[in-house]
């Protein structure tokens, strides 16, 4: 699939800049795909890649930057989804009561429901695809999180959405096999994001004692590296890799 067209949602920063250097080293044509379109245009012009602002919970949005990849000579070929927010408050508890319902119909909207709105429409965009030479028309890849199994007290409707990512893995690749399309989900741990960018380093530092082997904080581009290895390897479909060195949550 090199030098075909490849587009990574929530490109801008984190996993997905990463990932987005990663194909672009890999002669990809790339669109970074980002609500911040300050810093996804800072990005594109920087790594050579293309950018269009896009809302993953939106139709239009999702299907105009899908259609700019598309674009591209032999159509869109790779779609990693990298989009999500993260989400935390206890179920419910004595003092405050049942959490507000809109905390977890906003997580699931973009993490769960956004995923589903980009598979949707990047498979439909490549069943019109010509099989490469591998008889291949594409590749999604989703990214869960390692709490869609053992997410931590407070967790309950980012696990639930990641859960629900985890959850259509298997079922879409089985859809999308008769047109040669693969799905494949990431459930990465604890990595070294812009998020956690704002943790002093000794809070960084005791997160990523936690992991077994390596005993850090992943690297955005060691998820960028297996994103482009399961584009590679055209016997990973329809499965979740966990990418946490060895890490189980504890509860707290």
């Amino acid at each position: 699939m090199k030098s075909s067209s490849a587009i990574v949602f929530g490109g801008a920063s984190g996993l997905g800049e990463a990932t987005a250097r990663e194909f672009v080293a890999a002669a990809y044509r790339v669109t970074v795909a980002d609500l911040n379109e300050e810093k996804g245009k800072a990005l594109a012009e920087e790594i050579g890649a293309d950018f269009i602002q896009a809302d993953v919970t939106g139709e239009d949005s999702v299907k105009g930057a899908i259609e700019a990849a598309a674009s591209a000579e032999g159509g869109l070929r790779v779609c990693v989804n990298c989009a999500g927010v993260g989400a935390a408050g206890r179920i419910a508890s004595e003092k405050h009561g049942a959490a507000p319902l809109a905390g977890y119909e906003w997580a699931i909207n973009i993490n769960l429901m956004g995923t589903i709105n980009v598979l949707r429409l990047a498979a439909e965009s490549m069943i019109g695809n010509q099989p490469d030479d591998r008889g291949e028309r594409g590749v999604c890849i989703n990214t869960a999180s390692i709490a869609a199994y053992d997410g931590q007290i407070g967790q309950t409707a980012y696990s639930a959405s990641k859960g629900g990512v985890v959850g259509l893995t298997l079922p879409a690749a089985r859809d999308l096999s008769r047109d040669a399309i693969r799905v494949m989900t990431i459930a990465p741990g604890l990595f070294d994001t812009p998020l956690l960018a704002l943790l002093p380093e000794e809070a960084r530092k005791a997160l990523g004692d936690n992991v077994p082997y390596p005993s850090r904080l992943g690297r955005p581009a060691e998820f960028g590296q297996l994103a482009r290895h399961i584009v590679d390897n055209q016997m990973l479909n329809g499965e979740v890799i966990r990418l946490d060195g060895a890490l189980r949550m504890a509860p707290k």
